[in-house]
């Protein structure tokens, strides 16, 4: 046989079917580009000299192997539904007299034709696009960015070997398939349609059940750092349960309706719900993968976008002073006199500097975990602190919070003033192990403004006591707790705002970390730890643009999936369509009538994943509020902004999308 009939062959193959060998080849285009683009981020030293740089490439290489995943996923899909299309001409060959071995020469070349136009079309738009991502990253972290144009070695090695392994993986898969088929099978393997699954009532309950776990859990976890894993959890088990819902709960509700004959006895909703569930398990796959990839976009890019647009407010809430300096002492006394070898050492930095403390907040504190049920206290090891009792005690005295407040208030003897932080406390009394009885006298408003509490996981309760006598009382407790390793330190913090720009600032905080580290021989007993909100800001940035650049690059890679999934459904379907409703136009359906059922099944179809996502989202949005406050977010309102105005968003690029896929299915049925 001659040689060049096999290009010519699955050349001839691609041209014929261009209709759907275009989509695969503009996604496959598209991925390969998105690889090397977030490659390209993650290895590039023009993004890692840049200030927070370091950062943002360590937060956007936890996305390479995502999309790499979503890559190998995306182009499967794409070339079963090829292989379904081509099953026919490959059947017709193989009749003529082909065998399976030339049959497999023409799956060949033509893998080494997408191949050759998805890696240089690919690699070709990431490079060229390169520069423009290296320049929004460099706009997120308010950066200057390298104007000299690189092509990234490590990106290219990477894109070449995961595009390599996807269609390796690709034509083994589609050789296997024509292997193992016989040649009817290949002839009216397109024509081959699913039959119509049962109703499988066990199966759907139990995707019920799943489903109300996840949002039971995603509703009733208190504590932060617990939602992280109650995340991870609640995915898998939404996953699960819709794709049990989507395949086995939809084919139960076409058989509910079917029972229903005042519903299911009319013109259009007969045809829609028997096409619906004669094919609803390759359907239900595909509406379930929708669902999912549409609530992972609103997810990421909601909570993303949500941490970037109140990233100063977070900057402002861990840090609101310019400057603040904190020095541990393991006894009270020492804890006084370094509230005052403090204030020296700063003030010797500033008058050299020509600076003046402003707004200054100076206290003493001691701080140390706990357990709480009710009103009492349990002191434990740190190993066996539960995280949903998990609670912060925080004492400083008296003349500390009249100092703070500016009012004058009197405590007896084991009384105390309380002010809860993110939680509540009902009762007049605390009890801590029976060894300390406090009586409390009124809670108080917040008189700490920000710092580590801003950012805290767990609820703090922040007690007056009446004296340092009682400090010292309770930090010998927990020490004899805890031990040497784990036991909290007297905390005196001093934060002050200056007038200057943001370069002196951190001017500032070198300069002040160098006087304490001159002074350390002469004072060995203190630890300190000094820190500018103006160095932090770039840790911020770096963070937070990191994680949206990742959100942003991530919702592009699941867009291609949904795009690609709703059309190619909307192609299936309108092959499989067309006979049958050219069969339902000879025993006397109108063009119209047909017309009202298609727009019935379709609309059906595809709102139910969208529909599905947004309840979703809904009860995600617990969860995702406590994990934003691990970031020092806690303005939900604006969380509720941007995740309703995220979902109006999206579901109205769905409709687009929709309404442009819808074009190709009613070209084939008309």
């Amino acid at each position: 046989m001659n040689m060049h009939l096999y290009p010519k062959l699955a050349w001839h193959g691609i041209i014929k079917n261009k209709k759907t060998y275009v989509p695969f080849l503009l996604t496959s285009i598209g991925l390969v580009m998105m690889f090397y683009i977030v490659s390209y981020l993650t290895y590039n030293k023009s993004v890692k000299q840049m200030r927070g740089g370091d950062d943002m490439q360590m937060i956007l290489s936890w996305g390479v192997p995502v999309v790499a995943f979503f890559v190998v996923i995306f182009l499967f899909y794409m070339n079963s539904f090829l292989m379904r299309r081509r099953k026919t001409e490959f059947g017709l060959y193989n009749i003529l007299g082909m065998g399976k071995g030339n049959i497999a020469r023409v799956l060949l070349w033509q893998n080494l034709m997408l191949f050759a136009v998805s890696i240089v079309g690919g690699l070709g738009m990431g490079i060229l696009l390169s520069k423009l991502a290296e320049l929004c990253a460099a706009k997120m972290l308010s950066n200057q960015a390298s104007l000299a144009f690189v092509i990234e070695p490590s990106a290219v090695r990477n894109t070449l070997f995961l595009t390599v392994l996807s269609f390796v993986l690709i034509l083994l898969y589609s050789l296997g398939q024509i292997h193992v088929a016989k040649p009817i099978e290949l002839l009216h393997g397109e024509k081959t349609g699913e039959k119509p699954p049962k109703a499988r009532w066990i199966l759907a309950l139990l995707g019920m059940l799943l489903l109300g776990t996840a949002y039971y859990l995603a509703l009733t976890t208190k504590d932060p750092i617990q939602a992280l894993l109650v995340l991870f959890i609640a995915i898998v088990l939404v996953i699960i349960a819709s794709y049990l819902l989507f395949i086995c709960g939809s084919v139960a509700l076409c058989k509910l309706l079917q029972k229903n004959k005042k519903y299911y006895y009319k013109l259009n909703h007969f045809v829609s719900v028997s096409s619906m569930s004669y094919r609803m398990k390759r359907n239900g796959a595909s509406l379930a993968s929708i669902c999912i990839l549409s609530t992972g976009v609103l997810v990421m890019i909601s909570s993303s976008l949500c941490l970037r647009i109140g990233e100063d407010a977070s900057l402002h809430t861990r840090y609101p002073r310019d400057l603040e300096v904190g020095v541990f002492t393991k006894d009270y006394d020492q804890s006084v006199a370094a509230a005052s070898y403090m204030e020296q050492q700063v003030d010797a930095v500033l008058q050299a500097s020509h600076q003046t403390r402003k707004n200054e907040l100076a206290y003493n504190s001691l701080n140390f975990a706990a357990l709480r049920q009710g009103g009492d206290i349990s002191v434990k090891p740190y190993t066996e602190v539960s995280g949903t009792q998990l609670v912060m005690l925080n004492f400083v005295t008296l003349d500390t919070y009249e100092k703070i407040t500016g009012t004058t208030e009197t405590l007896g003897e084991n009384e105390v003033l309380l002010c809860m932080f993110r939680g509540t406390f009902s009762g007049d009394a605390l009890n801590i192990d029976d060894q300390f009885q406090f009586h409390i006298k009124k809670q108080v408003p917040d008189f700490l403004e920000g710092g580590d509490n801003a950012i805290a996981t767990y609820p703090t309760m922040y007690l007056v006591v009446p004296d340092g006598e009682t400090m010292k009382q309770l930090y010998e407790y927990q020490y004899s707790v805890y031990g040497e390793e784990m036991a909290s330190s007297y905390q005196t913090w001093l934060g002050f705002d200056l007038d200057c720009n943001a370069d002196t600032q951190m001017e500032l905080e070198k300069q002040l970390e160098q006087q304490f580290a001159d002074n350390a021989q002469t004072h060995q007993e203190y630890f300190y730890e000094v820190e500018s909100l103006e160095m932090q800001r770039y840790s911020f940035y770096s963070l937070f643009g990191g994680l949206l650049y990742l959100g942003i690059l991530l919702s592009v890679v699941f867009l291609f999936g949904t795009v690609l999934i709703m059309y190619y459904k909307q192609i299936s379907e309108g092959y499989e369509d067309a006979a049958r409703f050219e069969i339902l136009q000879k025993v006397g359906m109108t063009r119209k009538e047909i017309k009202k059922s298609i727009n019935s099944q379709i609309l059906t179809v595809f709102a139910a994943p969208l529909l599905a996502s947004g309840v979703h989202l809904c009860f995600a949005f617990p969860l995702l509020r406590k994990l934003l406050l691990m970031f020092g977010l806690s303005n939900t309102p604006l969380l509720v902004g941007v995740t309703g105005g995220s979902y109006l968003v999206f579901a109205v690029l769905y409709a687009v999308v929709y309404k442009a896929t819808s074009r190709s299915y009613y070209q084939l049925v008309k």
